[in-house]
């Protein structure tokens, strides 16, 4: 078949390895402009724009893949299916209807569960041990289409959103081939979501990783995971002898038990130097300082003279 691939972030980088290596062949990309980013805040293209450099195949960079002069661009490589993952625009109706076998998507999660832009964060912020990858078609409400494979793989205890990530990556290109054979020899297999059962995985944002320290300690360390390497678990340190403060980011914790008296307030470290939490108390295993590298806690604690008594709070309640 003949594929035009949509998409920008790294996530589908295996995906498209796997597809210039298969029968199929990858005519041309669309991915998203370049953006700024690093501390210069250059103009940046995407991971997919680079691939697309690198393999020598035609691409193209759009604001908006549905306008006229993109569907003609797109019509002109006479597309039997369009292939979609991490694209982060969406897709209108006509464009999806151009393919005769379709437009499919690679889907970071168990469907209906965490349809959105953040499957992958979402599914580790709230506790659940297993998720997988969905090739659906899309149709016009997101995410919400049939699905035509799916692979699942265990959550590890103390597994980050980047490492699921990459993992899951891994598994979407032998189920995006298994799943292209199929439709160009006619078996594949469509199956209707429950959409009863569909939940919400919405685009993270800065303040989302704003730790409150009242909540417990179970759910400030899935939020940790969840939130590395991006938007990041974000605390201010402040310390009870000099009264200055300093924004840090938290990399890594774990949820323990406490003896600590009650009356401590929630954010206060205590006699071992674990932050009390609304319920049990944060082991810091690993923080970053703002304009610091990323260190073990015993390196910050010496470095600062850190103490109990001393706190992390809230970034916005400052």
């Amino acid at each position: 078949m003949n594929i035009v691939y949509l998409g920008g972030g790294e996530f589908g980088l295996k995906c498209l390895n796997a597809l210039v290596q298969s029968s199929h062949s990858l005519n041309f990309i669309v991915t998203q402009p370049p953006r700024q980013a690093g501390r210069g805040r250059k103009p940046t293209p995407t991971a997919v724009a680079d691939w697309a450099k690198t393999h020598s195949v035609p691409f193209v960079e759009a604001e908006n893949v549905n306008t006229p002069q993109m569907f003609q661009t797109i019509a002109g490589y006479k597309p039997d299916l369009i292939v979609v993952a991490a694209f982060g625009q969406k897709i209108g109706n006509e464009l999806i209807k151009l393919p005769p076998k379709g437009t499919i998507n690679v889907h970071a999660s168990l469907l209906p569960k965490y349809r959105g832009a953040a499957p992958i964060n979402w599914a580790i912020i709230r506790g659940e041990t297993e998720t997988g990858i969905c090739i659906i078609t899309v149709a016009e409400k997101m995410d919400a289409g049939e699905i035509l494979g799916r692979v699942t793989t265990k959550i590890e205890p103390d597994e980050t959103a980047g490492q699921l990530h990459d993992k899951l990556a891994c598994m979407a290109a032998p189920l995006l081939l298994e799943t292209l054979d199929k439709i160009a020899n006619g078996t594949a297999v469509y199956e209707k979501q429950d959409h009863s059962k569909a939940t919400l995985a919405p685009k993270l944002k800065k303040p989302d990783g704003f730790l409150d320290f009242a909540e417990p300690a179970e759910v400030l360390q899935r939020k940790i995971r969840g939130l590395w390497p991006w938007p990041c678990a974000s605390a201010i340190y402040v310390s009870q002898k000099t009264g200055k403060s300093l924004r840090v980011t938290i990399a890594m914790a774990q949820a323990v038990k406490t003896s600590s008296p009650a009356h401590l307030q929630s954010g206060t470290l205590d006699e071992k130097l674990n932050v009390i939490c609304g319920e049990g108390a944060l082991r810091i295993v690993r923080i970053k300082p703002d304009g610091s590298g990323l260190m073990d806690f015993k390196d910050f604690v010496n470095g600062r003279q850190t103490r109990p008594g001393d706190r992390f709070i809230k970034p916005d309640s400052c």
